[in-house]
């Protein structure tokens, strides 16, 4: 080998540099495990701890913390530096936003009121449920089938209006007018993208990722170590409305509200057989607390779930005109927005508009010792047009401060135009009220005192947190979208899940470690320690390059590194297998070594089919998402290192054992005969074995036919959660409780322990209100109630912090059916991709349209067989089978590896036939299977012993996946030597100019 002193140069700094980069995670954990001891020093609270963790950090986030002699380090700097770990590991939430492009649209056209305009948005929202086309392209072609070219995109009440008339006229046509509305589409997703990035990075989440999704309008968003769940989910969702409002007081609107409980209750006596009694007529009564609602049942009207504000005296005059408990607004919401209650407003009041307060507050129900949760309502004074005097694009800068009785507050600064505007407001209003609105929630409604007229005024509530208040302000800094964003997918996972995945995936790493060491060492002996070595050195270099590049290491990203330590075993078995095959031929052991390293040797074969495994993994990073992108990033990773140190490290190593003349033999005393004697006629068997390959694929299309696959949320939509109990749970009971909460009854299963459960429903996944994840999880809390006996709260009870009781939600998953049906089509293309790259390298590098043949014939066996037994064993086995993202990854795995173990037999015949020109192509193909008989079953069994390995220790999340590489491993192994030869064999003609024959 030339250039050793380079090649040691180049792997020693490489070594030093990746040595010097994973320093910084082992600084990091350790400043990390010193704040965690304080906080839990502190509490024993979840939320709080959460908070203490996070207030000792921001404390030394920009003070040194290290000292390495030449430099010093902060937290901040060293917590950049450090390894990433996906929140799989480290909890946290994975999501994607789906910006509603059919709001931009409608934002473009000023709400307009075309009825093709709006017809075609509608036929486009129907259309997408089961299309995998973009929004805008639905809209164009639903609008040109319904204008049937009588209306135009460029009319006046469309898209040529006064705000788009510098770029849009009436005589531009349709096909004009498309690339405009593009351009203006993708420049509001940008801006929705950068908007969101200044969001993420004011949140304080430290490496956060945040991605464009091609022009779909949607965004991937992943912040590790994420604990507030809820407060993340508000801030990637809010539109950041800002809107200053004139209010009516409570004065203003006391008849209107009794006037409109009389209504309400004549109106519902027809409805209802429910006695009714008259409503009080004391209004010192409805002056009081709400009542307790077993004793309002008896009366059916508004004052039943809304008890108004009357003022007596004009120091009670106040913005609030109203309050109901949290539980009742939507049924206050549906009474004021009837059309009689309506028509009861006077004319000056026609336009009114009902908001409810921002925060919600805890009072004791009359007659009763129970906290209720009340909550404010206000009148805004609206137009026709719903459109705000100010709005919040005059905000200049906003600013968490505190008031003048300390409490938290958001101070704003309004530009020159806002200021002018705001001073106006004031002036008209001294002595009334104004309200802030932030999406439709009243912050704040006070009295003006006196005009405000130098531009600067706050948001403040009572019971406003410091992090509530630096939300806002940030929010209102970065800008509001300039359409709504609502998570499409999500995957949380609480920090606890995270801990045990860690754990549990440390164990399997390193036992699989150990058992591929013993291995080596036990059948090459002297020479299986420097492959081992080699390992170390290759492990040291993924871990270095994942840590320089910034990437995300996952669960599956393990998986994908111990898959290639079988790899890089595999390249070091190839390479000894030649080097024997010439010592036992009586060449010296220099020359075998040379040969052993060389083209002709082994070297040719390791390219192929690390090729190939690279090809497939580029196409898993292409098509794949979270935590399949991860898996396929380490996996390119470990691909490339385990070449180069297979290739140039334990050359090395080898090359200077070998100079210093000591015995070398590549083998121990018990191993050395072991598959020296190998002559099976596999040829022979051909025939049976294809007997044997039909009767197994039959099988599995018959249970794919009648017995389907178990689906996950990535393929067919929903919601899926992991709880923690307790104890043992039945997962036939709990089904039961939630089809009470439900409607439909939810699938429930047991997850890993006992005491664990996946629930999985499809409730109201196909809508897109934001709130609906909070009411699935509100119904999912209630359903359980009954086996809670810790008596966890909702908040204790939903994911995102470790309390002392650890359990409830661990995790959860969200995928809406649009972007379920882009998944799996997504997956189909990656699978057939896969194939098609494959058949063309074969093709390419053997020259034979036969070698490609076979061994796609063979991978699609495996990949038939694989679905076939995850399809007749999903309700059998004991663990996760689901046919989702994870499935997919396992499937271009097994590919990888198949087409691996076929490309290193192939390489084997393409040699034999070249080099023994007499012999038959009979005899080349069994010579060539019998060669590589050892090398087949050693990386095999090796590489099964790991998969197992993991499987068995490994977290119960990927369990699945594992499986289905064992499955796929071991029946393409058997595929190399039944299939893909025997096919090769089968369709090739007389490539010796001898008739094939035996």
């Amino acid at each position: 080998m030339q250039n050793k002193g380079l090649i040691k140069l180049f792997a020693i700094l490489f070594g030093l540099v990746s040595l010097y980069q994973l320093s910084f995670t082992w600084f990091s954990n350790g400043v990390e495990n010193k704040a965690k001891v304080y906080a839990e020093s502190k509490s024993e609270d979840g939320r709080e701890i959460a908070r203490l963790e996070r207030a000792y950090l921001d404390s030394i986030a920009n003070y040194p913390v290290i000292d390495i002699g030449f430099a010093q380090f902060s937290y901040n700097e060293i917590k950049d530096k450090q390894l990433n770990l996906g929140l799989d590991l480290k909890g946290g939430i994975n999501a994607i936003l789906q910006v509603s492009v059919k709001d931009i649209l409608i934002g473009l056209s000023n709400n307009s009121k075309n009825p093709t305009f709006n017809e075609a948005l509608a036929k486009a929202s129907e259309a997408q449920k089961s299309s995998d086309d973009t929004f805008l392209n639905l809209f164009f072609i639903e609008f040109k089938e319904l204008s049937d070219g009588k209306v135009k995109l460029s009319d006046p009440s469309i898209f040529g209006n006064k705000s788009l008339r510098e770029k849009i006229n009436f005589k531009l046509t349709d096909e004009e007018v498309k690339p405009i509305i593009e351009a203006e589409i993708s420049g509001s997703i940008n801006t929705a993208f950068e908007v969101l990035r200044s969001r993420i990075d004011k949140f304080g989440v430290t490496q956060p990722n945040i991605q464009r999704i091609g022009n779909s309008g949607r965004i991937l968003i992943e912040l590790p170590g994420a604990k507030d769940i809820d407060r993340v989910k508000k801030l990637l969702q809010s539109t950041a409305e800002l809107e200053f409002w004139e209010v009516y007081s409570n004065q203003e609107t006391a008849n209107f509200f009794f006037q409109a409980n009389s209504v309400v209750e004549n109106l519902l006596k027809e409805d209802t057989k429910l006695d009714t009694t008259a409503v009080k007529e004391n209004i010192d009564d409805l002056l009081g607390a709400v009542s307790d609602s077993l004793a309002t049942k008896k009366t059916n009207n508004l004052f039943s779930v809304f008890t108004p504000s009357v003022p007596q005296s004009e120091n009670q005059v106040s913005s609030v005109i109203g309050t109901a408990k949290v539980a009742d607004t939507a049924k206050v919401n549906d009474y004021l927005a009837m059309s009689e209650i309506r028509s009861l407003l006077p004319n000056e009041m026609k336009y009114a508009k009902f908001l409810w307060d921002a925060k919600p507050f805890s009072a004791t129900a009359t007659g009763t010792n129970e906290n209720t949760e009340l909550i404010y309502l206000y009148g805004i004074k609206s137009n026709r047009e719903d459109i705000a005097p100010i709005e919040g694009d005059v905000i200049e800068d906003a600013s968490q401060e505190y008031g003048q009785t300390s409490a938290p507050e958001v101070s704003m600064t309004m530009n020159a135009s806002g200021t002018k505007l705001w001073g106006k407001m004031t002036t008209d209003n001294v002595g009334k009220f104004v309200a802030v609105v932030l999406d439709d929630y009243v912050y704040t409604a006070p009295s003006v005192n006196t005009a405000i007229l130098n531009g600067r005024t706050s948001i403040s509530g009572g019971s406003m947190t410091v992090e509530e208040a630096q939300d806002i302000a940030n929010v209102l800094k970065a800008g509001k979208l300039p359409a709504a964003a609502h998570i499409i997918q999500s995957e949380i996972v609480g920090p606890s899940l995270g801990q045990q995945a860690i754990d549990s995936s440390m164990s399997s790493f390193f036992l699989a470690l150990l058992i591929v060491f013993a291995w080596m060492i036990f059948y090459y002996g002297k020479a299986g320690i420097i492959a081992d070595f080699a390992l170390i050195v290759n492990l040291l270099f993924i871990f270095g390059v994942l840590t320089a590049f910034g990437a995300v290491l996952t669960l599956p990203g393990i998986a994908g590194i111990i898959l290639t330590i079988g790899i890089a075993v595999d390249a070091n078995v190839i390479i000894y297998e030649r080097i024997k095959e010439e010592l036992s031929h009586g060449k010296g052991l220099k020359a075998s070594i040379k040969y052993g390293f060389s083209y002709d040797g082994a070297f040719s074969a390791i390219l192929d089919a690390n090729v190939t495994s690279l090809l497939t993994g580029i196409i898993l990073y292409v098509f794949g998402t979270g935590p399949v992108k991860g898996f396929a990033y380490t996996f390119i990773v470990g691909i490339i290192t385990s070449l180069f140190t297979a290739i140039f490290i334990t050359r090395l190593l080898i090359d200077w054992y070998a100079n210093k003349g000591k015995t070398f033999t590549f083998n121990t005393n018990i191993t050395k005969k072991w598959f020296t004697k190998i002559n099976v006629d596999f040829l022979k068997l051909r025939k049976p074995a294809y007997i044997f390959s039909g009767v197994l694929i039959l099988f599995s299309i018959y249970s794919l036919y009648t017995n389907s696959l178990n689906y996950g949320v990535d393929f067919v939509g929903g919601r899926s959660y992991v709880v923690k109990f307790d104890r043992a749970m039945s997962a036939t009971d709990v089904a039961v409780s939630l089809k009470d909460v439900f409607g439909d009854a939810p699938e429930v299963k047991t997850y890993g322990d006992v005491s664990q459960l996946k629930i999985t429903t499809k409730y109201k996944i196909e809508l897109e209100d934001k709130e609906i994840d909070d009411e699935v999880q509100n119904l999912l809390y209630t359903g359980l109630k009954p086996y809670n006996p810790a008596a966890l709260t909702l908040e204790e009870f939903k994911p995102g912090y470790d309390g002392a009781k650890s359990i409830g939600i661990l995790s959860s998953i969200k995928v809406e059916p649009t972007i379920a049906d882009d998944i799996k089509t997504a997956a189909g293309w990656a699978i057939l991709g896969s194939l098609l790259v494959i058949f063309l390298y074969i093709l390419v590098r053997f020259r034979k349209w036969q070698y490609s043949l076979g061994a796609i014939v063979a991978l699609f066996h495996d990949v038939l067989i694989v679905f076939g037994v995850f399809s007749i064993f999903y309700k059998i086995l004991p663990f996760d089978m689901e046919i989702g993202q994870s499935f997919i990854a396992a499937i271009l795995t097994v590919l990888g590896y198949s087409i691996n173990d076929t490309v290193i037999v192939y390489d084997r015949i393409r040699e034999f036939s070249k080099t023994h020109t007499s012999w038959t192509f009979y005899k080349v193909i069994n010579t060539g299977l019998n060669s590589t008989m050892g090398r087949t079953i050693n990386t095999s069994l090796t590489t099964l012993l790991v998969l197992i390995a993991i499987f068995i220790f490994g977290g119960d999340s990927i369990k699945g996946f594992m499986f289905a590489l064992i499955i796929g491993i071991g029946v393409g192994t058997y595929s190399s030597w039944f299939i893909a030869s025997p096919i090769l064999y089968d369709t090739t003609k007389k490539l010796d100019k001898v008739k094939t024959t035996k």
